[in-house]
């Protein structure tokens, strides 16, 4: 890339989604930023020094001659799990993170983008290195949804489930057909094709082979969900893998997170406090094994992941991480990239489950139908919901 015939764009991109971390942290305490309720939850401050950590680390050390890190110390508080980069903060161990101090943390990330501005407009910034700085950007929106998902934890799980915002936050009304969609059987192709942005899970266009299926055109509802649990769901263990009632047992599961019975009603805790359950809102916050026991109870299954995208075209998506019943497994043809960058999705390619769509957490632009999200079957803390097939 020719200096300056790009910088405008690149430098306003740059801009536009870091200040977004930094407007989704406004309405919390300094309090709220030092928090880790549990291992998968990471504290704000975390994120916010984790994703200037990338930029730092990938694109300006390597490249811009004479940088000189912030601190020195900060490679092993904020390398997330790049062995390549060398030592690192044990996973639980972040919330034991009183310092450096938040205002430590946005001193870092003003220096660190008043460097990549001007590495940005420098002659140095070339069309090769263009690949890792959309890499990083996406990074920083993946983190952003993991910032929301995080602080909802850490505010939901206060006795007192203090708001995060008093903005109302508009709820998508789960209003798509409710009718299922047919589909014949056939050859399909799934996979990244065009051009863009995409992660490397999501490259090797592929065919596959479907028989006949259908698939919902809409989410299930907290209303739907609420009649599986009053009909005895949590208690049957015919509808449950048996790993996942083990988990029913261990955890005396008995509802979704965030769900509170309280003086008979039921209650959920959202980013504007603990509201009344609007039974009409897709049911959120449930792992692979709610999600797989509810699809039994009715009868019915989740969906693979080849089906999803084939048929996504089909229904509205993007209101709930939606579970898949696909193992998080690589796609023909898939290869690792050399050095720290091919550690981001292949070291995963184990003991997870595929989500598709994205949710109401997901930042603009950060979505498309190809997008391959994946977690441990254990986990609800995203804003994860349930489409059915058979």
């Amino acid at each position: 890339m020719e200096p300056n015939t790009m910088t405008t764009d690149l430098v306003k991109k740059y801009t536009d989604i870091r200040r977004h971390s930094e407007k989704i942290c406004e309405p919390l305490e300094i309090e709220d930023y030092v928090v880790q309720p549990i291992v998968d939850v990471s504290p704000p401050k975390w994120h916010l020094g984790h994703t200037t950590w990338f930029f730092e680390t990938f694109i300006l050390s390597p490249n811009f001659p004479g940088y000189e890190v912030f601190d020195p110390q900060y490679n092993f508080v904020f390398n997330s799990y790049y062995e390549t980069i060398g030592a690192r903060v044990i996973r639980t161990d972040r919330g034991n993170l009183s310092r450096p101090s938040v205002s430590d943390i946005y001193s870092y990330r003003k220096y660190v983008d008043e460097k990549m501005k001007a590495f940005l407009q420098s002659g140095l910034m070339t069309e090769a290195i263009e690949p890792l700085l959309e890499l990083g950007l996406n990074h920083e929106q993946q983190h952003q949804e993991l910032l929301m998902t995080d602080i909802k934890y850490i505010l939901g799980h206060n006795p007192l489930f203090p708001a995060y915002t008093k903005e109302k936050i508009s709820q998508k009304r789960n209003i798509e057909n409710a009718e299922m969609i047919s589909f014949q059987e056939g050859v399909y192709e799934i996979g990244f094709n065009g051009k863009g942005f995409c992660f490397d899970n999501e490259l090797g266009r592929h065919k596959v082979y479907l028989n006949d299926f259908e698939i919902a055109g809409r989410l299930v509802t907290s209303g739907e969900y609420l009649q599986f649990m009053k009909e005895g769901g949590y208690e049957d263990f015919k509808h449950w893998h048996a790993e996942g009632w083990d988990w029913v047992k261990q955890n005396n599961a008995k509802s979704p997170l965030y769900w509170h019975f309280i003086n008979e009603k039921w209650m959920h805790y959202t980013l504007n406090g603990l509201e009344e359950l609007d039974l009409e809102n897709p049911v959120c916050h449930i792992n692979f094994y709610e999600a797989s026991a509810f699809a039994s109870w009715k009868g019915m299954r989740l969906p693979t992941e080849a089906e999803w995208e084939a048929a996504s075209a089909h229904f509205d998506w993007g209101n709930r991480w939606e579970w898949t019943n696909s193992a998080y497994l690589p796609y023909p043809g898939f290869k690792k990239e050399a050095g720290a960058v091919g550690e981001y999705n292949g070291k995963f390619m184990v003991n997870q489950m595929v989500l598709r769509g994205a949710s109401e957490a997901t930042p603009q632009g950060h979505s498309r139908n190809t997008y391959r999200n994946f977690f441990q079957t254990g986990l609800k803390w995203q804003f994860t919901g349930i489409r059915l097939a058979k």
